[in-house]
């Protein structure tokens, strides 16, 4: 009876690994396809400058408000607000240098009143992969963040520059390429954000919104790892809204 009962613990243990590997491989397989994926669609359009043809412009008869960045940006869902024209700019998986390098496509033909601008992570996502080149990231984020302003600037828009968003607890396949150097980064690149100034440029510290105790996103406005879900959204706009109020 025992060498009966070993043989089906056995059986159990075998089976039980197996099921394992297969999940694991096809977990893989999944996110080897997406990472693939979006790799290719870079190559084929390095700036995203096909995401908004020109076809999809239609007049606006109020201000228009431009959200501009990457996917956080993109995601941002507009707040209430009447007299104003929201239009989204954002792309997902952008870095700042593409993102500057497509305002003339994407934002200069809407002659926006105001731009809203959320960069910054997937710069510094990079640099657990590339850990010799981490002040060269961060201060090219800087740099590109600085040609988005002046940029918008130089068209007599408003400009409302946002920190980076927090991140939520990194968990697993994520922190295998995760360090703690892109929490410095960011902390790095929002002190920067922080101590911009000019007439025409509003900073919105969203950390004070979006951040726990730890200064990680709160688990009630975490999508994933680097995104917000709706409420999040909806957290940040009243915050929003006050200062579009001060514009005029």
């Amino acid at each position: 009876m025992k060498t009966k009962n070993w043989k089906k613990i056995l059986s159990a243990g075998i089976l039980f690994i197996l099921v394992g590997s297969i999940s694991a491989n096809v977990f893989l397989a999944i996110n080897l396809k997406k990472y693939y994926s979006l790799l290719y669609e870079v190559e084929l359009d390095p700036l995203g400058l096909s995401q908004f043809p020109e076809e999809s412009l239609q007049p606006a008869t109020k201000p228009v408000v431009v959200f501009f960045g990457d996917s956080r940006a993109a995601q941002w869902t507009s707040p209430e607000m009447e007299n104003f024209t929201f239009i989204n700019r954002g792309v997902g998986n952008q870095t700042s240098s593409q993102v500057a390098n497509r305002f003339d496509e994407h934002v200069k033909p809407l002659r926006p009143k105001v731009i809203i601008i959320q960069v910054g992570i997937n710069d510094l996502k990079t640099i657990p992969l590339f850990p010799e080149r981490k002040q060269e990231i961060i201060s090219n984020c800087k740099d590109n963040i600085q040609k988005i302003i002046q940029a918008s600037l130089a068209i007599d828009s408003k400009v409302i520059v946002t920190t980076v968003f927090p991140v939520g607890k990194v968990s697993f396949p994520r922190i295998l390429v995760w360090s703690n150097d892109i929490d410095e980064g960011m902390r790095d690149i929002n002190n920067y954000i922080l101590n911009l100034t000019d007439n025409d440029l509003i900073v919105f510290d969203t950390a004070g919104v979006l951040s726990n105790d730890e200064g990680k996103t709160k688990p009630e406005y975490k999508y994933d790892l680097l995104h917000l879900n709706n409420i999040g959204y909806q957290a940040l706009n009243p915050e929003l809204v006050k200062i579009l109020e001060t514009i005029k």
